[in-house]
């Protein structure tokens, strides 16, 4: 037989093969305050089927590491920068705040539509509501179902400090039902009307189970005689709101009811890829944003991990995860390396095949070839973390390596300052008992100073821990109509005082943290920190 046609014969096989290849679609479920151990997977008496289905049928991220709280978390996932630089590193935007993400910061959904992808989140936002700038439909997504804020509640009318918090592309929807099911429902609508000549990119960023806990009848029922037998957290800031428990009812029974309805409608979404026929086409990603809320109002469970949301405490920043894409990723296996969730965007972008189109540094690693080929791969620089909240007073702070991790606890009254270093070997104590800074003194010293030339790139203008609002300050009644529009804003971002007050302050402030967003210590002399330029090709 000729060689030729028998080679041309193969050939008709083999390139119909790459050339029907598609990109994958792509599906983020952010969960809020899921704790380590709270799926039935690891031994929770919760039902969790399809969470669970998750890592049997995908990859188990062992050592995924998120910040301590909510909105810096989504800040990393969003643009793959350390949040710090971000100036939203160190709490959340709350209701009374100003703040968001730059507009100048590029969002992963932008990228993901400029390579041809529908995009759309449905749940919450929580990364700036005062400004359309800061909103999900500046970001990239064409479509957004869900709320700005957090602590809305799961039953009408969906209120953040009596405000209605519930949109569907800036016009409030007065949807009836049962919060976690209606975001389910709407992510089923959108698969089923997308369209199928194109990939689609969708985020989905759950409020469960996040305070104030509120489930459906059923539910409450089922889980009513739930004992609560969390152990202790070893984290003093949350241990002692413990203590609450004496005085009303474990938050535990209602806490397993959020969790299992937060399971029915990821399960939901998991039959809808099923019925579509697009299980094998669709790349999914399954986190929480920290660690479990395990304190008194919580009812989240890391055990055997240390501390919890809010902590810098393996509890609070090692959360559960997982990957699943049929046919691409082996099912039931693992993977040890460690993984942020800076790492999310240039891992997703590479597995799609999608140019990313950020012009700022990007603290977050691509790891699609390791996770592909199941490879270890090792830091290639330290890791930091920060949180001033809950705890008003109380700062908890990390910086990790491979093998290394140092915790400070700092605590301030009005005349004096107390900063406890906590070092731990996470390799071989990863549940952090054994506290080593006295053994190495040398060793916490330099960490300490790598913190803190870290947090000094944190702008002052950034979030700081705002507990309460301002006084006589009163929410709108309608969020929607809280929002400055866009075109009713100046072109350029404001640097606020003039240029030789920022001078003179930054130089007397020094190592406190820099002035203006994105600047670096020197950059004044060096004439850099100035007004930042439009990103070529980047349009809100």
């Amino acid at each position: 037989m000729n060689f030729r046609y028998v080679l041309l014969v193969l050939l008709s096989f083999i390139v119909p093969a790459f050339v029907e290849a598609k990109q994958p679609n792509v599906i983020i479920f952010l969960v809020d305050d899921l704790g380590w151990a709270d799926i039935s997977l690891r031994g929770a008496p919760i039902d969790t089927p399809a969470i669970n289905s998750l890592f049997s049928e995908g990859l188990t991220l062992d050592r995924f590491y998120a910040t301590p709280i909510c909105s810096p978390t989504r800040a990393a996932l969003m643009t793959g920068r350390d949040p710090l630089r971000l100036g939203i590193s160190y709490s959340v935007v709350m209701p009374w705040m100003n703040n968001g993400v730059h507009p100048d910061e590029h969002f992963m959904p932008e990228s993901f539509k400029a390579a041809g992808y529908q995009t759309a989140m449905v749940g919450k936002w929580h990364l700036g509501h005062s400004q359309e700038i800061f909103h999900p439909n500046a970001r990239g997504f064409d479509d957004f179902y869900g709320h700005m804020h957090t602590e809305v509640g799961y039953f009408p009318p969906f209120a953040n400090q009596g405000g209605i918090d519930f949109q569907r592309n800036g016009v409030t929807v007065s949807d009836e039902g049962y919060e976690t099911f209606l975001l389910a429902n709407e992510a089923t609508r959108w698969i089923e009307a997308r369209d199928k000549e194109k990939p689609f990119f969708l985020y989905m960023p759950f409020i469960a189970p996040h305070s104030p806990l509120e489930a459906p009848d059923d539910l409450v029922k089922k889980y009513a005689d739930l004992e609560d037998k969390r152990e202790l957290t070893r984290s003093v800031s949350i241990d002692r709101t413990r203590k609450l428990n004496g005085f009303s009812p474990s938050a535990r029974p209602i806490y397993a009811a959020v969790v299992d309805g937060l399971d029915q409608a990821i399960g939901q979404v998991l039959n809808t890829l099923a019925a579509e026929g697009i299980e094998e086409e669709t790349l999914i990603l399954f986190s929480s944003d920290n660690g479990g809320a395990a304190y008194a109002g919580g009812g989240a469970d890391n055990f055997p991990l240390r501390g919890g949301k809010g902590d810098t405490y393996e509890g609070g920043i090692r959360v559960i995860a997982a990957m699943k894409w049929k046919g691409k990723i082996d099912a039931n296996s693992n993977f040890s390396s460690i993984m942020t969730v800076m790492d999310v965007f240039p891992t997703l972008a590479s597995a799609s095949d999608v140019p990313m189109l950020n012009t700022k540094e990007i603290w977050g690693r691509d790891m699609w070839p390791a996770i592909r080929d199941s490879k270890d791969i090792k830091l290639s620089k330290e890791v930091y973390f920060a949180s001033e909240t809950p705890n008003y007073g109380e700062f908890h702070t990390t910086v990790f390596n491979d093998k290394w991790k140092l915790v400070q606890v700092i605590t301030s009254s009005l005349l004096e300052v107390n900063v406890e270093n906590q070092l731990f070997d996470i390799n071989t104590d990863p549940n952090e008992y054994k506290n080593l800074a006295t053994k190495y003194p040398k060793l916490v010293e330099m960490m300490a100073n790598q913190i803190r030339e870290w947090r000094a790139l944190h702008p002052i203008s950034g979030i700081r821990a705002q507990l309460v609002p301002p006084p006589g300050w009163r929410a709108p009644k309608d969020w929607t109509s809280y929002t400055i529009p866009i075109d009713e804003l100046q072109e350029d971002a404001s640097l606020g005082f003039g240029v030789h007050a920022h001078q003179i302050l930054d130089y007397l402030i020094k190592d406190h943290g820099r002035i203006i967003y994105d600047c670096k210590p020197g950059d004044w002399e060096r004439g850099k920190c100035k007004a930042p330029e439009k990103p070529k090709g980047h349009q809100h």
